[in-house]
């Protein structure tokens, strides 16, 4: 171990629920690491497949916990307490790293150590058509930010498109103990949750503008798939509200209105492929108010007028921007 390595001991966490068949490559990626952890801690979350079985064929290289099923939250902070370094990174048991992850991170660490916590590009992966690419252009990340390394307000990079993925997040211990770790008893949002508080209190953060994880779509057992839509948006609004009075403790109520406004934008244009959500997205409309401009509440209660014309018109429009492979970026499909 050379003397940079030495500087960071840096534990993994994984959670991982009925996922037997991916769970392997996720701990294979971390083994494979250019930079490898100081530990590996899968936390299995009351597994009723193969999944405990394909963890401890890892032996020692692994430390094993098991808990009663209480969702990926309550995992990942099952995990952050048995850790013993003083950076977590966290893996999703059914996604991978990429080589060069924890050097990527490190090296970012070493160039600015003032920061606390960073996250990275990522590749996007359709599962069932095996089909990836990077979810933002590296170039375009750099120049977002200025060839730095960081951006000085990650809600200026959430609103940018830099939103970073779970997968390549790298905080220090001290943090997640002073802004608390991830909401528990939901399967949705968690993340989110946990970067806007980091956001609101510690606003600077590393970004590595290659891809150094792959986030897999559609494949079975997807944890975020078998969330019902609905309970979704019932998270969206009380975690969104939650930190909006987080935001005015600490002075930051402008910008993260902006951000959450930003976020709640792009979720609504996700439910709008799905007529029967046009109640719930009312609903939303109406809770969060002052968190829409009033031109685009007018013209997405306009929409609301007709919702299966809207679904379908949506429906149409992602059929050809796929026939003719317009976007770029690797997307999950529309319901």
């Amino acid at each position: 171990m050379n003397k940079s390595e030495e500087k960071y001991r840096i534990s993994v966490v994984i959670p991982a629920y009925n996922i037997g068949k991916f769970v392997g490559r996720a701990i294979e990626s971390v083994l494979a690491q250019t930079r490898r952890p100081d530990e590996i801690i899968v936390v299995d979350d009351g597994s009723t497949d193969e999944t405990a079985a394909q963890i401890k064929k890892f032996g020692a290289k692994v430390k094993y916990i098991y808990q009663d099923n209480a969702g990926p939250g309550a995992a990942r902070n099952t995990g952050i307490k048995a850790a013993g370094g003083e950076w977590v990174a966290f893996l999703d048991g059914d996604d991978e790293w990429l080589p060069d992850n924890l050097k990527l991170q490190t090296d970012l660490l070493n160039r600015n150590p003032d920061i606390f916590w960073s996250v990275g590009n990522y590749n996007s992966c359709l599962y069932d058509e095996k089909r990836s690419a990077p979810y933002l252009v590296p170039e375009k990340v750099k120049t977002l930010m200025c060839g730095k390394d960081y951006f000085d307000d990650y809600f200026d990079a959430f609103m940018a498109g830099a939103t970073g993925h779970l997968n390549t997040s790298f905080i220090k211990r001290q943090i997640l103990e002073e802004v608390g770790s991830f909401l528990q008893g939901v399967t949705f949002g968690e993340d989110i949750d946990l970067w806007f508080r980091l956001a609101i209190r510690r606003p600077k953060v590393g970004y590595v503008s290659q891809p150094i994880a792959v986030y897999y779509l559609h494949h079975p057992g997807s944890l975020i798939e078998s969330t019902q839509t609905q309970q979704k948006m019932k998270v969206v609004c009380e975690l969104v509200e939650q930190n909006l009075r987080l935001a005015e403790q600490y002075n930051r109520t402008e910008k993260y209105r902006q951000c959450a406004g930003f976020y709640l934008r792009r979720f609504i244009r996700s439910c709008l492929f799905n007529d029967s959500l046009a109640p719930a997205i009312r609903d939303m409309l109406k809770r969060l108010d002052d968190f829409f401009p009033p031109g685009y509440k007018m013209f997405i209660w306009t929409l609301l007028c007709f919702p299966r014309t809207t679904a379908a018109g949506l429906h149409l429009i992602s059929r050809i921007v796929r026939l003719l492979n317009l976007r770029r970026r690797v997307v999950r499909r529309p319901k």
